[in-house]
Formats: C-alpha cells, structure tokens, sequence
C-alpha cells in the first residue's frame, strides 16, 4: 500500500484520476446568515447562540443582506452566473452538533453556477512540472449555514466524552463545487491555491483555515485512460492544508489503482486522511443526494437577486489578481514572475504599487521587495504588514541605489540595521549620517594601488589570461572601503590598472 513517500509518484498511464473539490468558504460577516448572533471566532463555547441558531420551535430564520451580497461578490469573481432567483431547502440528516436536525442550504436553484478558474502556467515547484494550461469549470456556488462543532477533548476522567459548541451554528457559508475536471493533485492544488488568493481579494473572508474559514473535501476516482464514464468516487474530508489536500490525493489514486488492479471494487465512501501517517482510512459509506431529502425551505422566501441589486454588488468588485498582474507589467515594467510574486496578497500588490508609482525605476523597486525585503521577512517568520520597512523606505533606497548615492552593499547593510532597530529605511539612513558611495577617483585609486600590490600571486594569475580574478580585486577594493567605493568606478579603475601594472 502507497505512503506519503510515494507523493512523486504519478498513476500508472493505464489509468487516470479525474477530480472534484468542495471547498467550504465562511464570509466575514458580523452576525450569522439567519440571526444576529454575532460571528466572532473564540468566544466562549455556547455564547454566540440564540433561539434561531440552537433550533427551537417556533423561531424563524430571517436572511441576512450582507451574506448574500458577499457570496454574490465572491460568485462574479469566480466568473459564475447569477440566478436572479435561488431557493433554500432543507438538508435533512442527524448529527450531533445539527440541533435543528436538518441544515439550511441550496439545493437544485443555487445561487450562482458555470463559472471558471484559469490555473494556466502552474507556479514553481508547488504546483509541479507538466501542469496543464487550462480552466477548472465551476458548478455552483451556493449559499448556506454551517453546523456547530464536537469537541473530543479536554475531559481527562474519560476518552468516551463529547461535548457540543454550537457557536459556529449559523455561522454563513458559501460552498464552491467545481467539475470533475481536475486532472493531477498538483492541478488541485494549484485550483485552491488560486480560489483562495481570488476570494481574498474580493475581501469576503479571511480564508484561514486554521479557524475554519476555509474548508475543502475532495472527491476522487479513476478510470481507464480514455474512458469517459466516471468511476466510483471516494471523498476525502477534514484536510486541513493544500499540501495535505494534494498528499492524500495522491495516496488515494495510487490505493484505488491497486484495489482495481488486485481484483477489488471501490466503494463510494467518505475517508479521513492521517498526515502524520500519509495515508486515508474509511470513515463511513457516502451517502447520496436522496439520501438527505432535500425540500425547500418553508419558513424563507425565495431568494431573488435582481439586475438593479447586482449591478450595485458589482461596483463593489475589485481588480482580479489575473488582471492586476497583466496591468503591473504593461505600466511597470516588470516581468511577469515579478507580477505573480508581488501580488500573491493584494495587501503587497496595494503596497508595491504605491512604492513603485514614487520611485524613479519600478523595476528595482520590484527586486528589493524580491530580494532583499521579502526574505529578511521570511527569515523572521513575519508577513509584509509586519515589515519594519514601509514601501515608502523600499522606494526611497530605490531611489539612492538608482542614483549611485550608496552601493548595494551599503543599502544591504541599512536593511539590516532597519530590521535589528525595527525602524524604517529612511530614519535608519539618517541615524548613519546619510552615507555616500565614494567616488573620489584619487582616493579609489590609492587603495587600488595597495590592494594590487598586496596580492601579487592573483595579478600573475590575471597576467596569465585568468581574467575572473578581477572580481577578486573589485571584492577586495570593497572590502578596504567598506563598501562604499562605487563598484563601477572601482571596475573601470580596476582594469586599468591591471592591464598597465
């Protein structure tokens, strides 16, 4: 049976995977979808709750305005079409933390369907080599309330105890349904990784899957390559990473290949997946559609969302990250690496344009973000908010490296003692007295003359035609100047001196 050491490894060409993805997206409203139970992860358990939420007789939901205007911002960006009328219905089943015994949803009238996302040109190593460019359809997005949580922890007397947090009852939800048209794990990955960058744009939730705002269960079978019948499917829930998310799918193809090639069947059943272990285990047999007795909601109208409401949501769309990285390269110049980076989080791509529109040349402001800010925040385990640099900082050092005032070395060093003192660029330039590349031609070639005639063992090694030792003069000229010679200075001086000496 496949680990998680076998995630390198692609199904046999006899057989291919086709993949759908659920993903569960909570909306940062302030109070649930059906009651003003406010929201807020944390609280005590049980606090959040009223009648409405806990399932007591008699008590009518009533729909809240902002859910539905988030899950309709988020279903535009999706490129999806909005019904202009969706019903609600009920979704019958028992579980503990469900107290009504049934869960609000949308059933065969969702609220947005056939839309799309573009995964074309798969980034870097995480989305793998070979990825297809192509469009991951969308089925639906629709609305509904989210279930309490089963707390099995925290009672040390015994392991058989559960408690109830019905908190998160109510909370509202959009579930986003895509087509079985996903091709590897990699292009699953790829799909969530570009769901969730396009849902944090349009700002309707947080996305941290930490706190449960973003969930995602996956459905996978196989079939004989070229095949157009789907196989029987099994779904994997409660993968709580993209990176688990893409691991299970790849031990869940290769355990559906070895069950159907030892002589097996696959059952449609729901598994868990185990990180630690890398492998799935059956949890229960899946049910099917019937099985929930859906009908529509009778307590809540149908739900019509008209041109006149959905042209006023739609102001409120914001650029796209597709577009936007079209646009920094069109207006800034930049490479289109350079646009995927600095627009993973619309919070950097805000930033980096701020910067680059007070900059002299965008492009080096691109690549000190790239090289020098980014990774001494990598290195602290910190996000771009937390930067003791502004991008006011970034483009001011932009600006003194592009006009030759201080080196590379010196704006290095003065990043450092930026993120040492936790003070910003510009007052941290100041407190060093506004230092200044040197270019005093007399100077420069003094310690030219020292350093040549201090290493005559690498002047020989140049005189015999090994001209790569001239970057180790420029290094050591640096060094004597404590890098604030100018290198280019340094280099014109450098070669005419060993050329003559």
């Amino acid at each position: 049976m496949p680990t998680s050491a076998d995630t390198a490894v692609a199904a046999p060409t006899t057989y291919e995977p086709v993949i759908g993805l659920e993903v569960h997206v909570q909306l940062l409203t302030a109070t649930k979808i059906f009651c003003s139970c406010s929201t807020r992860f944390g609280a005590a358990p049980n606090t959040n709750v009223c009648p409405v939420c806990l399932g007591m007789p008699g008590a009518l939901p009533v729909l809240n305005r902002k859910a539905v205007e988030f899950a309709t911002l988020a279903a535009m960006a999706l490129n999806c079409r909005i019904n202009q009328t969706s019903i609600f219905a009920r979704k019958n089943y028992f579980y503990p933390d469900l107290p009504k015994g049934y869960q609000i949803s949308q059933y065969d009238k969702p609220l947005a369907e056939h839309g799309y996302i573009d995964i074309s040109g798969a980034r870097g190593k995480d989305a793998g080599e070979g990825a297809r460019a192509t469009k991951i359809g969308i089925t639906r997005v629709h609305l509904e309330e989210d279930a309490g949580k089963s707390l099995h922890e925290g009672f040390p007397d015994s392991d058989e105890k559960t408690a109830i947090d019905l908190n998160r009852a109510g909370v509202p939800l959009i579930e986003i349904v895509s087509e079985p048209e996903i091709a590897t794990p990699d292009e699953a990955y790829e799909y969530l990784t570009r769901l969730k960058e396009i849902i944090l744009y349009t700002g309707v939730s947080d996305c941290n899957m930490e706190e449960g705002s973003l969930r995602c269960d996956a459905n996978v079978s196989i079939r004989p390559r070229g095949q157009k019948e789907l196989g029987t499917k099994a779904e994997i829930k409660n993968v709580n990473s993209f990176r688990f998310i893409r691991e299970a799918l790849v031990y869940e193809i290769a355990r559906q290949i070895e069950v159907v090639e030892s002589g097996g069947k696959i059952v449609q059943e729901t598994r868990l997946y185990n990180s630690h272990e890398g492998k799935t285990y059956s949890m229960r047999s899946k049910e099917q559609a019937h099985d929930y007795r859906y009908f529509p909601e009778p307590d809540l109208l149908p739900l019509v969302v008209d041109e006149h409401w959905k042209a006023e949501i739609t102001k409120s769309l914001p650029e796209l990250p597709e577009a936007r990285r079209a646009r920094l390269v069109k207006d800034y110049g930049i490479t289109e690496y350079d646009a995927q980076v600095l627009t993973v989080s619309k919070s950097l791509a805000d930033q980096f344009e701020s910067a680059a529109k007070a900059a002299k040349n965008p492009k080096r402001v691109a690549n000190l973000v790239q090289g020098e800010l980014m990774g001494r925040l990598k290195a602290r385990g910190a996000e771009i908010e937390q930067s003791p640099i502004s991008m006011q900082g970034v483009a001011a050092s932009a600006d003194l490296v592009e006009s030759g005032a201080i080196s590379g070395k010196m704006l290095k060093d003065l990043y450092d003692l930026s993120f040492e003192r936790n003070k910003d660029f510009p007052e941290v330039y100041e407190q060093e007295g506004r230092p200044q590349q040197s270019s005093d031609t007399s100077a420069l070639e003094k310690i030219i003359d020292e350093t040549i005639a201090a290493n005559p063992r690498q002047l020989e090694q140049y005189r015999a035609g090994k001209k790569t030792m001239l970057g180790f003069f420029v290094g050591q000229v640096m060094k004597a100047s404590k890098g604030q010679a100018n290198p280019q200075l340094v280099n014109e001086l450098l070669t005419k001196k060993l050329e003559v000496t």
